[in-house]
C-alpha cells in the first residue's frame, strides 16, 4: 500500500511539474511553469511609485498585500502594454536568495494549460533572438506556432529583484 501511495503522490508531481500555463504579449506566445503561478488577476488600480524602473508599473492591492507589478512588454523590450478587457496579472512566486517574492506580472492575455513532456520541448535559439536567450528554457510547437518557455526566475537580475522587493516593503511603510 505504502509503494502506492508514493506513486500517486509522484505521479501529481510530475504533472505539475510538466504543466505550463501559456500567456500572449503582442504577437508572441510565452509560458511558465504552473508551480511559479500563484494566481491570474483582473486589472486592478495601479498605485505609481516614484523613481521606478521604467518597466515597474507601481504596485497593487492583493487582498492587503501590495505586489509590485511588471510590464512584461516593457521588461521584454517592446513597447508599454495597451490595456484591454483581456489584459491580465500573473501573481507570480520568484525566489531570492532562498526567499519567496510575489511579483505580478501583467501581460496581454492568459491562453491556456498545455501538459508539455520535456522530451517536446525544443532546445533555445542561441542567435538570432531578441529575447535574452537564458530565460528561455526552450520552445514547444504548438500547432503552427511556437510558444517560448520562460524561466521566471532568470528574467530578472539579482539587483531588479531586491529593487521590487524594497519597493513592496517601502509601499507596505
Amino acid at each position: 500500500m505504502l509503494i502506492k501511495e508514493e506513486n500517486k503522490m509522484k505521479t501529481t508531481t510530475d504533472q505539475k511539474i510538466n504543466s505550463y500555463l501559456s500567456f500572449s504579449l503582442g504577437e508572441e506566445d510565452f509560458a511558465v511553469n504552473v508551480s511559479c503561478v500563484l494566481n491570474i488577476l483582473e486589472m486592478s488600480r495601479i498605485t505609481r511609485i516614484p523613481r521606478a524602473p521604467e518597466y515597474m508599473l507601481g504596485v497593487i492591492n492583493l487582498r492587503g498585500e501590495v505586489l509590485p507589478l511588471v510590464d512584461m512588454h516593457i521588461k521584454f523590450g517592446m513597447e508599454s502594454a495597451e490595456i484591454d478587457s483581456n489584459t491580465c496579472i500573473l501573481v507570480m512566486d520568484l525566489v531570492l536568495d532562498g526567499e519567496e517574492i510575489k511579483v505580478g506580472a501583467l501581460v496581454d492575455s492568459v491562453k491556456e494549460v498545455h501538459e508539455i513532456q520535456p522530451e517536446d520541448i525544443l532546445p533555445a535559439p542561441s542567435i538570432g533572438s531578441r529575447y535574452r536567450s537564458d530565460v528561455i528554457e526552450g520552445l514547444y510547437k504548438n500547432k503552427e506556432a511556437f510558444i517560448m518557455i520562460l524561466d521566471m526566475n532568470k528574467i530578472f537580475t539579482l539587483d531588479e529583484l531586491y529593487e521590487i522587493k524594497g519597493m513592496s516593503v517601502e509601499s507596505e511603510s
